[in-house]
């Protein structure tokens, strides 16, 4: 390895395909290996040897395991480079004790955030629902989603395999943007809409909606779940207006469910609606899989994807039915934060 190193003038990546050609049947080093055993023999004098660093990984003290593990009580959420740092050991080892003192690294769950007061209106729905759990089939749960031309970009899931650096690159236009205003709802095990709103929606386009669009909308849900269907939605403003209540208690007289009404929705509680902790999540992996280029394209994808959503009715059913054990866990919490104990 020394000698195909210097015969390729210390390059590391033409040294890797020179001992390639020179032993095909043996095992490929990456180039990593080649500049590591140059460096250990010119520093050092002598080759790496895996026999030795081996022994010295194993030689551990119990003062030193116990220090690791008092360190993550102290702080649990402190990273094993830097346990490694200030005792001086190697990561490796860190994670070794850990893991075999049963400590796991988990994730911290994103979740909503609550304001004083909420919890007394979150139990009280779900004091409501809990008692009133045989109408859970008949109750549409609905929200308004924004779709933009670059959904939700992570690029710390993005990643290429390869032996040397393709210094790939994600291309984003943030010159030229454009977004979709989406209208879903789900009463059982039915997905109802999409309905695509072209500008942005106003109390008075809203009320249009629910006299004009709905009724077109709901045409495929049976005729005696219509008669007893409750309709629920959020406190935004344009659910909020003088009209848009008046035609509620009209259409749905002590049968909808939001601000204003006999049956308050709770704020902050996207916990509690299946569209946010379901619907919207399956939507956006479906419509971002690739690039959107244009806004018809992302209209067609909304479109597509919920024709496909639609005929997945287990699970739409049992999203809805999931609400149920919901409402039991936030009663237990008493109105608090529950979804990182599901």
């Amino acid at each position: 390895m020394v000698y195909v190193y210097g015969y390729c003038n210390g390059n590391a990546n033409a040294a890797v395909d020179e001992y390639r050609r020179r032993y095909p049947l043996r095992r490929t080093p990456n180039r990593a290996v080649f500049t590591n055993v140059f460096c250990a023999l010119r520093e050092c004098g002598t080759l790496p040897s895996v026999h030795v660093s081996s022994e010295r990984r194993s030689i551990q003290t119990v003062e030193e395991q116990e220090e690791i593990v008092s360190m993550v009580q102290r702080s649990p959420t402190t990273s094993t480079r830097r346990i490694a740092s200030r005792l001086r050991v190697p990561q490796s080892r860190v994670w070794r004790t850990l893991h075999y003192d049963g400590l796991y690294p988990f994730h911290h769950q994103s979740v909503q955030h609550l304001h004083p007061g909420d919890d007394a209106h979150r139990l009280q729905f779900c004091h409501w629902l809990s008692h009133n759990r045989e109408l859970l089939p008949y109750i549409l749960f609905t929200d308004e989603a924004t779709f933009t031309r670059n959904g939700i970009n992570n690029t710390r899931n993005c990643h290429n395999w390869a032996q040397d650096n393709p210094h790939a690159t994600v291309q984003k236009n943030f010159q030229t943007r454009f977004s979709v205003n989406v209208w879903c709802g789900i009463i059982n095990d039915m997905l109802i809409g999409p309905a695509i709103v072209e500008d942005r929606m106003t109390g008075d386009s809203y009320l249009h909606f629910l006299q004009n669009d709905l009724p077109e909308q709901l045409e495929d849900v049976p005729l005696e779940t219509r008669r007893h269907m409750y309709l629920q939605h959020d406190g935004s403003p344009i659910h909020y207006t003088r009209m848009v209540t008046q035609h509620l208690n009209n259409t749905y007289p002590n049968r909808w469910i939001g601000r204003g009404s006999l049956i308050h929705w709770p704020a902050r509680s996207p916990d509690l609606t299946p569209l946010d902790f379901c619907l919207w999540g399956w939507l956006k992996g479906e419509v971002y899989r690739t690039k959107v280029d244009t806004c018809a394209d992302l209209v067609a994808r909304i479109n597509n994807a919920c024709v496909r959503i639609k005929d997945r009715r287990h699970e739409l059913r049992r999203a809805t039915r999931s609400i149920l054990q919901r409402v039991d866990k936030c009663i237990e919490v008493g109105g608090g934060i529950f979804e990182n104990l599901l």
